[in-house]
C-alpha cells in the first residue's frame, strides 16, 4: 500500500479588515487575476497558476490566514492523510465539495503550532476569461498584462514561538516534507528549516519568532517571478505606487533572489522570488548552517534594512 503524498503548496486562504486596499494590492500591483467571487470571498491565481485559485481574500476583523491548501498526489490520498493523522493523534475535519469555490472535498487540521493545514485532490482549472485568457493552450492568462505580474505561487514560511523542531518532524512524519536546508541554535538543534515535496529547495520553511504571543504566525508567502530583470521590474513598480519594500537581494539559503512587501490590506507579507535552484538527487543531504553563519544564510547580498520593521512583522495563521 502506497503511503499518502503532498503534490505541491495549492493555496493560501488570506482574511483581510480591509478589502479594498488588499484587493489593490493582489489585483492591481502585484497583477494577479480574479476567477471569480463567492459570497464575498474573492479567488485569484497568477498567469501561471492553472488551479482555480492560489489565493483567496475574505473580509474580516483582523489580517490572518484561515488555512493554507496542499494538493494530494491521488484522490485516494485526502482519505488516506485523514486516517493517517487519526491514527496519529490529530483531529481531522472534512470540509465538503463546493464549501471552497473550485475545490472538491478535503481535510482541514492543526499542525502542533495550531497553524491550519488543508489537504485537498480535485480542483477545478478554470479557463480564464476571453479578454485575459493566452493564445499558448499551456497557460491560462495572459503575462504582463498589469503590475508584477509573476508566474506562479511558490511556498509559505510559517513563523513560530515554539520549538521549529518539533514542527519539523511534524511535517516530516506525518506528512513526507524533505528537509532540505536548516539553521542550528547553540546547542546544536533545529532552530528554521526548510522543507519541500517537490524538488524546489522548499514549499514551506519555519522561522523561529520566540516572542509572539501565539505559536501559529505567518511570516511570508511567495509568488515566483522568472528571472532577476523581473524583479528589479517589480521594484520599479513598487516605487512609482509609493510602497516601502525589503530588496533586492540575495539569500545565501535557497541562493534565491528577494523583494519583501507587506499587503496594506492584511498585513501579509509577500516575498517576491528568483533564481535559485533545483534538488533532483533521492538522496539529498540537508544543507547544515551554524547560528553564526545565519547572517548569510538569510542575505548573502543586497537590502536587508530598508522598512526594517516590515521584515519582523508577522499575522496569525
Amino acid at each position: 500500500m502506497n503511503l499518502p503524498e503532498i503534490a505541491k503548496l495549492g493555496h493560501i486562504a488570506l482574511v483581510t479588515p480591509d478589502m479594498k486596499k488588499s484587493l489593490w494590492f493582489f489585483k492591481e500591483v502585484l497583477g494577479l487575476e480574479e476567477t471569480e467571487e463567492v459570497n464575498g470571498t474573492v479567488y485569484l491565481r497568477a498567469w501561471g497558476d492553472f488551479e482555480h485559485h492560489s489565493l483567496s481574500l475574505t473580509p474580516g476583523e483582523k489580517g490572518r490566514v484561515d488555512h493554507i491548501g496542499w494538493k494530494a498526489k491521488r484522490k485516494e490520498d485526502v482519505e488516506g492523510f485523514a486516517q493517517l493523522l487519526v491514527e496519529t493523534g490529530t483531529e481531522v475535519n472534512w470540509v465538503e465539495k463546493g464549501d471552497e469555490a473550485g475545490q472538491g472535498r478535503a481535510i482541514r487540521f492543526k499542525l502542533p503550532s495550531q497553524h491550519s493545514f488543508e489537504i485537498y485532490f480535485e480542483m477545478e482549472k478554470t479557463l480564464a476569461d476571453k479578454d485575459s485568457r493566452s493564445i499558448l493552450k499551456n497557460q491560462r492568462h495572459q503575462s504582463w498584462r498589469k503590475g508584477v505580474s509573476p508566474r506562479r505561487i511558490d511556498h509559505v514560511n510559517i513563523a513560530t514561538s515554539m520549538n521549529v523542531g518539533e514542527i519539523h518532524q511534524y511535517l516530516s512524519n506525518q506528512l513526507g516534507f524533505k528537509l532540505r536546508e536548516y539553521v542550528t541554535d547553540d546547542k546544536g538543534e533545529i532552530a528554521a528549516a526548510w522543507m519541500s515535496v517537490t524538488n524546489l529547495v522548499h514549499d514551506i520553511a519555519i522561522s523561529p519568532r520566540p516572542d509572539e504571543k501565539t505559536p501559529n504566525r505567518l511570516h511570508h508567502i511567495s509568488y515566483w517571478l522568472d528571472d532577476a530583470g523581473d524583479l528589479l521590474r517589480a521594484a520599479d513598480i513598487l516605487s512609482e505606487e509609493g510602497i516601502k519594500f525589503i530588496g533586492p537581494g540575495k539569500h545565501g539559503i535557497s541562493q534565491a533572489m528577494y523583494i519583501y512587501v507587506i499587503d496594506p490590506g492584511s498585513g501579509c507579507r509577500v516575498e517576491l522570488f528568483t533564481g535559485g535552484y533545483l534538488i533532483f538527487e533521492p538522496d539529498w543531504e540537508p544543507v547544515k548552517w551554524s547560528a553564526e553563519e545565519r547572517a548569510v544564510g538569510n542575505t548573502y547580498w543586497g537590502d536587508t534594512v530598508q522598512n526594517k520593521e516590515a521584515n519582523y512583522m508577522t499575522i496569525e495563521a
